[in-house]
């Protein structure tokens, strides 16, 4: 394996930081592009203390030209994860996610197509999905439409007559929230661009991430953080519907290495591909774990409500990667949530699940 110089956008953030560590100890050198949002790392924010010291960490924004093409000087490959993240958030703020996602990628490309780095990687999401894929009482497989906001009035959560099941690159988007329409958007910009540029590119479908560096202040970020944050405080984690919804949470550790190996990989190049742990659990069962795991004996609340752009069951199958890439869990969930419950214990996390809540409520957002 020859070493190669890896620019990773929004590579101070939570799985870019994971991604450097895994990469460096796989002998590559790192730079980072990040804009060290306030929302993520805080209002005074400087260099993050879990970033390796080896990285090379370039301040700027990915919409920047000037930034990109300071960042990209002499990288022989860019993995790019910077984007901003969740589902509730973008349905308000839709000209900034769509700027800092798809400009974003937009300006990054314009450079990539000069620069003609040796491979490309982007950060793709399930959430592309929606609903997930289905099974009808015959075994057949069904591609549901999504669930009106009358049904969720009614309270009407699950899809009638249909079991979820594992749900593979094949299954067609279903983009029930901007932030999916954006997150498709860079996926399919970037596999464009690079069968355009002859740039080896291949899109990871990122399924629920977890683990240590989370940014537990955050709001908008994954729901097993938002429910850590929510036990430091002594606060009940908050479940939507009522909590039976499917997901796949996938350690953070698994995502760096699924990453490294598209790196220095062919066998998915041009192709989306699914990066999951392959096992579906409740939401409701997540906040137990949680609570478990940090010695919280906190039962969750069920809000019996649901969010404007929330789908029901989606969890990954990962046969695609385990072909192509090699690609294996390695962490098992009860693991990784013991990893996170030991490193949370040296965390202050400000709670502001609430405050996110009335927001999405006072816009309608909730029903």
């Amino acid at each position: 394996m020859t070493a190669r110089t890896v620019l990773v956008t929004g590579g101070a953030g939570f799985i870019g930081s994971h991604l450097a560590d895994e990469l460096l100890a796989r002998g590559h050198r790192v730079r980072a592009l990040d804009n060290l949002t306030p929302q993520v790392h805080g209002d005074a924010a400087g260099r993050p203390d879990y970033l390796a010291a080896d990285v090379d960490l370039v301040v700027g924004d990915v919409r920047d030209p000037d930034a990109v093409r300071r960042a990209l000087t002499g990288a022989d490959a860019v993995v790019h994860l910077a984007a901003r993240v969740g589902v509730g958030q973008s349905m308000y703020e839709i000209a900034e996610y769509t700027s800092a996602n798809d400009v974003g990628t937009a300006v990054l490309l314009e450079a990539l197509a000069e620069s003609q780095p040796a491979k490309l990687l982007v950060a793709s999401s399930m959430s592309i999905y929606g609903e997930g894929l289905y099974r009808d009482a015959e075994g057949r497989e069904v591609e549901p439409p999504e669930r009106t906001r009358e049904q969720l009035e009614r309270r009407e959560w699950e899809l009638p007559g249909l079991e979820p099941a594992p749900t593979p690159e094949r299954k067609r988007p279903g983009l029930s929230s901007i932030y999916a329409l954006t997150k498709y958007d860079q996926e399919r910009a970037c596999l464009v661009c690079g069968a355009a540029y002859g740039i080896p590119t291949v899109a990871l479908r990122l399924f629920n991430a977890y683990g240590t560096r989370q940014a537990l202040s955050n709001p908008y970020t994954g729901v097993l953080a938002i429910f850590a944050a929510r036990l430091l405080n002594g606060r009940a984690p908050r479940v939507y519907e009522d909590g039976l919804q499917r997901r796949d949470f996938v350690a953070v550790k698994d995502v760096a290495r699924a990453f490294a190996l598209a790196l220095e990989r062919d066998g998915a190049d041009g192709f989306p591909v699914n990066v999951g742990s392959g096992r579906s659990v409740t939401v409701l069962e997540i906040a137990e774990h949680v609570a478990a795991a940090t010695g919280r004996s906190v039962e969750p609340e069920i809000a019996g409500e649901a969010r404007v752009g929330d789908i029901r069951h989606c969890f990954a199958d990962i046969a695609l990667a385990r072909e192509t890439l090699g690609y294996e869990p390695a962490v098992a969930l009860e693991d990784g949530l013991a990893e996170l419950a030991a490193w949370l214990e040296g965390q202050v996390a400000d709670d502001r699940a609430d405050a996110a809540a009335g927001e999405l409520a006072r816009r309608g957002l909730t029903l």
